[in-house]
């Protein structure tokens, strides 16, 4: 609570309240409810900033009841405004303001010079241009890039806002987050906490995270210059944030006094439509009560004996267990460091649980583990731990750090535990603190595998965000949500987008106990209709297993039930189960094979240190930010490596082209020649369509005597080189890169920029039409109207309307679209097309002739294949972050849609099946459910809505089969911790097929 009384009390001492009105300006944001008084002068007399824990009348009497001592039987002119604002406005006919019109009114009055303001709360972000035609930029309901966006970042490092500024600034380097939502980042978060990363380093990534995604998600291609204010709490309070806008922008901007009231005092400016007594609002505020208008569903338990039955029931399902105290002999352990906790168990050699530990992992897996391994070895010295298994997010982190004989992807450590404990098992789902995993089985081998992408919607860490912003534990939310008489109907929405609906729904009258329930339900209709994408849950199996440690919540448990319609297995140790299925696979291994123990005794844990620091990578022009890792002994685990080159040479690929059609494209594309310049340097931009169509379009410009410049290959610099002019946040990646790619070429000084709309591509007589999606057919409009330096550059943009379906057409609309600008004629344009077709043709055949030598080196080699199924400017490895390398490091061989996709015959599709790229990727399905030793992997980019068509259709005709349907989604992000878990199952899953 910040009060400044310095004015205020100065007034007490003269009675000076006597002579002039008073306005009073409230502004009850999403989290906080400011307070601000002004005289007839427009003096801020007080102020008052506290948090308002949706309680907010209560908060409004307080902080009004220590305006009484001067203001009691005194008229006050007061308004209000707010996010928060309206319902109090409304039921207590106060005046309202709108906030963006109280910012521009305080700021336009008290700093008149200003050009631009930046205002982040809580859960709401906002731009304004101000000027004479002033435009506005806000969030929606996602509070991505916020307040709480910070808050649950900070909570995640186990510091507070404070702690995590002064961390900021003693950061040495900025990994690439997330800041579309909370949820989002700690995927990306989490990961370079289990590898090591510094706490300072990644504090400053959180802040620029928040910078871009203001940037990108709210100016949506219009500059910020001139005179920029910073306004609001984050703003207010942290300087490195400050700071980061400062140096992305390019400018110094300013954070005046009372940067957190400027809403405030735009309301207090417009409270001059009515005059009130302010004993009489308090008293107002005091009796000021909400009728119930939310849509509820019906309670989770019919009454107190339903509930009983249900706990008994579950009761039954336990594990056998032994007393340690009382036990000598050999044990196996297990640790599942997981996104949020780490979880341990040690076995008997007959599977009994001698002892376990569930407990939060704070950002530090190693230290947790090291404190259960020095204690369990200290108080039960006569048990000897044989051999010891990992598995979770820093499976290798742990295993590396305590010399664990075995590790375990966590897929297959659940399923282990499960068939331990219900050998019929046909359906398993976990639910852990940020993923889910859900896997089907036939006949005692893994089916399917369903995982949730980048975000954690509906995990564990979504029930504790709210449990922990309404003041609860997660167990107390638990224990309320199964009591609840009316249920919040509150949808599968992800974390952020929740906040707002949680915040209507107790404005609305909804009790913390209905709105717990009505998130646990959320969170089981999220797995089943978003992850597992389920019509109808009861065709899940009749042997369900549920697993992790979110489903101990008893709402979470019954609403699975009555969503499925059937009872299912939960066992009393539901969060134990992949440090226990570790523990049982490192049993397992111990006693079918001869290996000596490795782990470290205690005598051993006792000297044990840990040191971390990055370093950039030179082996390559990846130059990843490998996080390493030293141990005592010097023993290192080093990661962030996208190839093993330096970090593993002998599982290093030195001619990855033999077996990764990725790579041969991209060396195709390198060795193409630029050409002379005879008539000019043409700029030829890498990306989207182009990443196919280069070598057509450099032959048909060299071959006119053009010098061909073309943009080199994508760079998180080239993202951030055309952040500021990207329009949408929501677009897919490679067309945000499309705008470094024209800044690149426009500093390369070209004497034109040729990038064309393309409704048409080439008919390949695979479906029902040949159309490129939208974003690639128009996309050259959107960066025309969105990037000024193409309007202010003397740079010719090439972005006339043409297709390559048509040669003969083609010829004389390029010699319309190139006359303008170049005097070539219309035969050497029909002779440069002729050539640039049989450029594409050989192009083509190269990769369909590698594509079957990669067949035959594989098969050699008895590695499977993986069709890496996406568009053709998934080949750009910006785009898909090296995932063709980390399946090569996984020993798999890697091929595209189009390099098999020719092989299958045109088929009739149960979609319209009118887009060339879409048409490829259906054959390449079709054609990897004919070979034995082949899989498919979907590439889809975030924003990519016509893919939301594509992966049901392959899904589809992959289960047609036997084959398993894994999807990846690609963005900006690069951490590749959850892909690598993905590509790990599913392999396992083959290897446990294949298995005698």
């Amino acid at each position: 609570m910040i009060v400044c009384y310095t004015i205020f009390e100065k007034l007490r001492m003269v009675g000076a309240f006597g002579g002039f009105s008073v306005k009073i300006g409230l502004d009850v944001g999403s989290t906080t409810m400011k307070c601000v008084v002004l005289d007839d002068q427009l003096n801020v007399l007080h102020t008052d900033y506290r948090r308002h824990y949706s309680q907010i009348p209560q908060t409004g009497v307080a902080m009004l009841s220590s305006l009484l001592p001067l203001l009691d039987g005194k008229q006050v002119y007061l308004a209000v405004s707010g996010s928060a604002g309206m319902g109090l406005s409304q039921n207590l006919k106060l005046p309202f303001v709108q906030e963006v019109y109280a910012t521009r009114l305080a700021v336009n009055q008290f700093l008149p010079s200003s050009d631009v303001v930046i205002e982040l709360g809580g859960e709401d972000a906002k731009i304004l241009f101000l000027g004479t035609h002033m435009e506005v930029r806000m969030n929606g309901t996602c509070a991505g890039g916020t307040g709480s966006f910070i808050d649950q970042m900070a909570s995640l490092l186990s510091v507070d806002q404070a702690e995590l500024d002064q961390l900021a600034m003693q950061a040495k380097q900025s990994y690439s987050i997330a800041s579309r939502c909370g949820v989002f980042a700690k995927s990306d978060v989490q990961p370079l906490l289990n590898q090591g990363a510094d706490k300072a380093d990644i504090s400053l990534s959180i802040l620029q995270s928040v910078v871009n995604q203001t940037i990108a998600g709210l100016a949506q291609g219009r500059p910020i210059t001139g005179q920029v204010v910073y306004l609001g709490g984050p703003l207010t309070f942290l300087s490195s944030l400050r700071k980061a806008f400062d140096s992305t922008l390019g400018l110094e901007g300013i954070c005046p006094t009372n940067s957190l009231f400027y809403v405030a005092m735009g309301s207090a400016l417009m409270a001059n439509e009515q005059s009130f007594e302010l004993r009489n609002l308090i008293y107002s505020l005091e009796h000021y009560e909400v009728e119930k208008a939310f849509t509820s569903i019906p309670p989770l338990f019919e009454g107190t004996d339903a509930y009983e039955t249900f706990k008994t029931r579950h009761a039954k399902a336990r594990l056998v267990k032994a007393d340690p105290a009382h036990y000598h002999g050999t044990a196996f352990l297990g640790v599942d460091a997981g996104s949020t906790t780490v979880k341990a168990c040690v076995i008997d050699d007959q599977g009994r649980l001698l002892h376990s530990r569930y407990q939060a992992n704070n950002g530090n897996p190693v230290q947790a583990v090291k404190e259960f391994l020095s204690s369990f070895l200290t108080t039960y010295p006569n048990i000897e731990l044989v051999k010891s298994c990992s598995t979770g997010y820093g499976e290798h982190l742990i295993k590396n750090a305590f010399n664990f004989e075995y590790s375990l992807v966590e897929t297959m450590a659940h399923y282990t535990s499960a068939c331990a404990f219900l050998p019929d098992v046909d359906f398993i789902i976990d639910i852990g603190g940020q993923d889910i995993k859900c896997f089907k089985i036939v006949d005692g081998v893994i089916d399917d595998i369903f995982l949730n992408e980048a975000c954690s919607s509906g995990c564990g860490s979504f029930l504790q965000t709210f449990s922990n912003a309404l003041g609860y534990s997660p167990q107390e939310a638990a224990e309320l949500a199964v009591k609840a008489q009316n249920p919040v109907d509150l949808g599968s929405r992800c974390t952020v987008f929740m906040n707002s609906s949680v915040k209507q729904a107790q404005k609305d009258g909804a009790s913390v106990a209905d709105i717990f329930a009505g998130l646990a339900i959320s969170v089981v209709k999220n797995a089943l209709y978003k992850v597992i994408r389920s019509t109808d849950p009861s065709m899940l199996g009749k042997h369900i297993v549920v697993q992790g440690g979110t489903f101990l919540n008893d709402a979470v448990l019954r609403s699975f039930e009555v969503e499925l319609g059937c009872e299912v297995i939960r066992i009393d140790e539901a969060g134990l189960m992949g440090a226990y299925g570790c523990a049982l696979f490192a049993k397992t291994q111990h006693q079918r094979f001869v290996q000596e123990k490795t782990a470290l005794s205690l005598a051993e844990l006792q000297t044990f240190s840990h040191r971390t620091k990055t370093i950039h990578c030179k082996g390559c022009t990846n130059n990843c930010l490998l996080t390493v890792n030293t141990f005592d002994g010097e023993r290192k685990l080093i990661s962030g490596n996208k190839c093993d080159r330096i970090v593993s040479p002998q599982t290093f690929v030195n001619n990855p082209e033999t077996l990764n059609i990725y790579a041969f494209k991209q060396q195709y594309l390198d060795r193409l020649s630029v050409g002379t310049n005879e008539r000019g340097r043409i700029g030829l931009p890498l990306q989207l369509n182009f990443y196919e169509q280069m070598p057509f379009w450099q032959a048909f410009f060299t071959s006119l005597g053009f010098e061909v410049v073309m943009s080199p290959p994508s760079t998180r610099q080239t993202y951030l080189d055309g952040q500021s002019t990207i329009p949408s946040d929501t677009i897919c990646y490679p067309a945000k890169l499309m705008h470094g790619h024209i800044m690149h070429l426009l500093n390369a000084k070209v004497d034109a920029i040729f990038y064309p709309c393309s409704s048409y591509n080439i008919d390949e007589e695979k479906g029902d039409n040949h159309f490129n999606c939208p974003v690639v057919a128009y996309y050259p409009e959107v960066l025309k109207h969105n990037m000024p330096m193409l309007q202010d550059s003397n740079i010719p943009f090439i972005s006339d309307y043409l297709s390559l379906d048509n040669p003969r057409f083609l010829s004389k609309r390029l010699h319309q679209v190139l006359q303008p600008f170049f005097p070539v004629g219309k035969d050497e344009v029909k002779r440069a097309v002729k050539l640039a077709y049989q450029a594409l043709k050989d192009y083509q055949m190269e990769v369909r002739n590698q594509a079957l030598s990669i067949i035959e080196h594989a098969r050699f080699k008895h590695w499977p294949i993986m069709v890496l199924c996406g568009r053709p400017y998934h080949v750009d490895s910006e785009v898909n972050h090296g995932i063709d390398q980390l399946l090569l490091q996984c020993q798999c061989a890697v091929l595209s849609e189009d390099s098999t996709a020719y092989l299958m015959p045109k088929e009739k599709r149960s979609v319209l099946n009118q887009w060339t790229y879409h048409a490829r990727m259906y054959d390449a399905a079709r054609y990897v459910t004919t070979q034995k030793d082949m899989q498919l992997i979907q590439l889809v980019s975030f924003g990519c809505g016509l893919d939301a068509v594509t992966s049901d259709e392959i899904r589809d005709i992959l289960h047609a089969t036997d084959k398993i349907y894994t999807q990846i989604k690609i963005d900006e992000i690069a951490n590749l911790g959850a892909v690598k878990i993905r590509i790990r199952s599913l392999l396992s899953a083959l290897k446990e097929a294949d298995a005698p």
